[in-house]
């Protein structure tokens, strides 16, 4: 069981570096000024980082032929390669690329991304076959802290008042070294396991969450307040993210305690359970069986099927729409006249963290106390009302509805990110979800570019000739459709739901 739960501290500190791709604001006006772009081209380079994911089925197809920790591997060196190669033009160390190499080589580094993603994702399905919501939701959550983790390193490295090709520099360096130190730290752990498929987990899960909660709190605390200087807030982040190490230590020494002292006690126990339709530590044979009566359907049969068109169009009305929406704060927030930008991407990267973790921890209570659980479908829809009343809300000019609506539309937007995993297994079995995942989330670059772009055009043709735009006209018309094709999203669920009801989460 100790191999277990390594698994997943290993998948936690992947996690924790995979959101590389949001470093891309910090030199993203150093490669403007570089390269001698406009705002449009780099607009467009700014999507390239998700254009890698139209191939994130590589990866998928990579993961059911290759060992799980050859295929980290090659995800942690493509992104070196992509963060690496535009760090030694920044450093003046290349001659300046071509604005097709530059984007390819930022198509890349999110293709990288991918492959950890993959493999984290495959690690706490296979590993954890009956807590899948609690695991894959509690390791995707620090997907959140990545972008604070990454710009506590560089604030220890160079100082805030450094100048910007200084820290430019920076972030690209951490960002094309980082990823392959902790790829390297966690292949050990990144294997499948021999696990009880009719055994849940509960005490280590608490121990997991609270954990978690801790280092969010404490991401949050040290982002709005300089109370640590930047060397001892890396120190305090790095020693909670070694800490879910304590939970596999204790874990195997309770499973020797009870290997010694009640293993004979322990077998006549199950066999009387199997033989008188009873339960195994919490778990109803009745949920094994469900289990395993999922159907396993790959991708050519998945994409011919209506609930996967469904299901894409719920994911990209849902999911990807608040993705936008966050891509393009710091515009809205000008716009507005709110130029706090920095505090209001530390509120929604704070929302969007517990919003992750939210579905797994009520997962894990409705499994201690038998609440009985929605089909993935009807969860993503009830998680798309709030959103649809954000964008509205937006409407309404004055700053607090700002930060009410990006709290909230991060926190289910994060939310939805993390049922989405575990709906993908739903709808279509584990066997396949590596490349089944990856066709289901090709829908982020293509919303990031028909919504993004679209938003783009609204926004100047209110824009002065200076190319700004200022007023509540700059997104007004952009978050009424944002709205009406959420509006759209929910009701798209509510036929999944139907349609897939009869189903159970697992």
């Amino acid at each position: 069981m100790a191999l277990q739960w390594l698994s997943l501290v290993g998948a936690i500190w992947l996690q924790s570096i995979s959101g590389s791709n949001s470093n891309f604001p910090a030199y993203s006006s150093e490669l403007k000024r570089r390269l001698s772009i406009s705002q449009l081209q780099l607009n467009n380079l700014a999507s390239a980082s998700d254009a890698g994911k139209l191939f994130g089925w590589l990866s998928g197809l990579a993961a059911a032929h290759l060992p799980l920790w050859l295929v980290l591997l090659i995800g942690s060196l493509l992104g070196s390669a992509g963060y690496g190669f535009q760090f030694l033009f920044l450093a003046d160390l290349l001659p300046p690329p071509s604005y097709a190499a530059m984007f390819f080589l930022t198509a890349v580094a999110g293709n990288s991304i991918c492959w950890i993603n993959t493999v984290c994702y495959i690690l706490v399905i296979n590993n954890f076959p009956l807590d899948r919501h609690v695991a894959v939701g509690l390791s995707g959550s620090y997907v959140g802290l990545s972008a604070k983790l990454y710009a506590d390193i560089v604030d220890a490295a160079v100082a805030p008042s450094a100048p910007p090709p200084d820290r430019a520099k920076a972030f690209l360096l951490v960002s094309a070294l980082l990823p392959p130190a902790v790829c390297i730290s966690a292949a050990p752990f990144a294997r499948p396991v021999q696990v009880n498929p009719t055994r849940k987990l509960t005490r280590g899960f608490f121990a997991m969450f609270a954990v978690t909660i801790a280092t969010g709190v404490l991401a949050v605390t040290t982002n709005l307040t300089a109370v640590l200087s930047p060397a001892s807030v890396v120190a305090a982040m790095l020693a909670m993210l070694l800490v879910p190490l304590l939970v596999p230590l204790y874990e195997n020494v309770r499973e020797r305690i009870e290997q010694k002292c009640s293993i004979r006690i322990h077998n006549v126990n199950n066999m009387s359970a199997i033989e008188y339709g009873g339960k195994i530590e919490g778990c109803e044979i009745r949920d094994f069986e469900d289990c395993s009566s999922i159907e396993e359907i790959g991708a050519k049969a998945m994409l011919c099927r209506l609930d996967f068109w469904l299901y894409y169009f719920v994911y990209l009305f849902g999911a990807t729409l608040g993705l936008v929406y966050l891509n393009n704060l710091g515009q809205i927030a000008e716009s507005r006249g709110c130029f706090r930008t920095t505090w209001l991407v530390s509120l929604s990267s704070a929302f969007t963290f517990f919003g992750r973790l939210v579905p797994s921890l009520l997962d894990y209570l409705c499994s201690k106390t038998k609440v009985g659980k929605v089909s993935g479908g009807g969860a993503m829809g009830a998680i798309m009302v709030p959103i649809c009343g954000a964008f509205f809300m937006l409407l309404n000019k004055h700053t607090m509805f700002l930060y009410t609506s990006t709290a909230i539309i991060g926190t289910c937007t994060g939310a939805l990110s993390s049922i989405a995993v575990t709906t993908t297994t739903e709808l279509f079995g584990v066997k396949n979800f590596g490349v089944n995942h990856n066709i289901v989330v090709s829908n982020i670059p293509i919303g990031t570019f028909l919504f993004g772009d679209l938003a783009a055009l609204l926004y100047n043709k209110f824009a002065s000739f200076e190319g700004k735009c200022m007023g509540q006209n700059c997104y007004q018309t952009t978050f009424i459709i944002w709205g009406s094709l959420c509006g759209l999203g929910i009701f798209l669920s509510l036929i999944l739901h139907i349609r897939t009801k009869p189903h159970r989460l697992v």
